[in-house]
């Protein structure tokens, strides 16, 4: 708190405190709601929006699990990387991934993921593997149409932000048209670590920079409000929550 001798005001630490607890007391609450509910039949339909990628390889294994659990649930599920008005478009919840601004939606942090620059060994043994940032102008590189910033890559390193302008060889508005390419030894990429993890792991891929750290985005559940949620996009929110939980893409 800030006292002076004519008021009383939240610093901006406090300012954020309050609103996290805010959110907290509010995931309370539906908790609460869900758990008087159990007994309760959800139903009817519900349509999903993900994206292509992520929902193809994280999320596709799961429908048939939900609808086990919800047999009197119908669901309509659609994979775009556009992003989509929930209202006209009439959809009850989207998965984002993002760095989500203020908004008249509501939106449940699922998981998180991280930007990696990467490259195959087979393309750094020919062309050199880049040691400063704007060595990248100098490779071929393959970028994600999609990506909020354009040709500018951002990364948070030892002294703040830096960034770099690229001029890419190949443009792609899906994830893994840029990782095949990848793979294919055509160039550097920038790409989630959820579409990555294993080309990493298995070593087919190599980590760029690794002193600098690509941008982190939350995979959030976005529904067009909290008041009077239907029981079956509450059972939706808290399905994907609870799969998502412990990903198996952290490195």
């Amino acid at each position: 708190m800030q006292r002076t001798t004519r008021r009383i005001s939240l610093t901006s630490e406090g300012q954020a405190y309050y609103q996290r607890c805010k959110e907290i007391l509010l995931v309370v609450q539906e908790a609460e709601t869900e758990v008087g509910s159990t007994a309760a039949l959800a139903h009817g339909r519900v349509r999903i929006g993900a994206p292509q990628t992520f929902g193809a390889l994280h999320l596709s294994a799961l429908w048939g699990r939900l609808a086990a659990e919800n047999p009197h649930v119908s669901l309509d599920i659609v994979l775009t990387d556009r992003v989509v008005d929930m209202v006209e478009e009439g959809y009850d919840l989207v998965v984002r991934i993002a760095q989500l601004s203020d908004s008249s939606l509501v939106s449940r942090l699922l998981a998180r993921t991280r930007m990696v620059l990467c490259a195959s060994p087979q393309y750094l043994e020919q062309h050199g593997a880049p040691t400063h940032l704007q060595d990248l102008t100098e490779h071929a590189v393959v970028s994600y149409s999609y990506w909020s910033t354009g040709d500018v890559w951002s990364f948070q390193g030892p002294k703040g932000e830096e960034t770099v302008r690229m001029k890419p060889r190949i443009h792609a508005n899906n994830g893994d048209t840029c990782r095949a390419a990848a793979l294919a030894h055509q160039g550097v990429v920038l790409q989630p670590d959820f579409l990555v993890h294993e080309d990493l792991r298995s070593g087919a891929l190599v980590e760029l920079l690794p002193h600098l750290r690509g941008t982190e985005l939350g995979i959030f559940a976005v529904y067009p409000t909290r008041k009077q949620l239907p029981l079956k996009v509450r059972r939706l929110v808290y399905f994907l929550a609870d799969a998502l939980k412990t990903p198996p893409w952290a490195i």
